[in-house]
């Protein structure tokens, strides 16, 4: 699935910079369904203000075509 893929890659990659707080909030973008999810990151819905976190937009930065390029 893409969100498996998505959020697999982004843990893989940035797991240990992540702080405390990181984490948990990555585990709250976890449980949201993956269609909402997805559709924010790709920017087809606007992301609802409590899931705009600094870590959520961390996560779509690292899918976007403007961030590094992620072996």
């Amino acid at each position: 699935r893409e969100m498996d893929l998505i959020m697999g890659r982004f843990a893989d990659a940035e797991i240990g910079t992540l702080s405390e707080g990181d984490l948990d909030e990555f585990e709250r973008l976890i449980e949201v369904p993956d269609r909402d999810l997805y559709r924010w990151i790709t920017g087809e819905d606007e992301v609802p203000a409590n899931y705009d976190t600094p870590l959520f937009r961390r996560l779509r930065t690292f899918h976007t075509h403007a961030a590094p390029i992620h072996g």
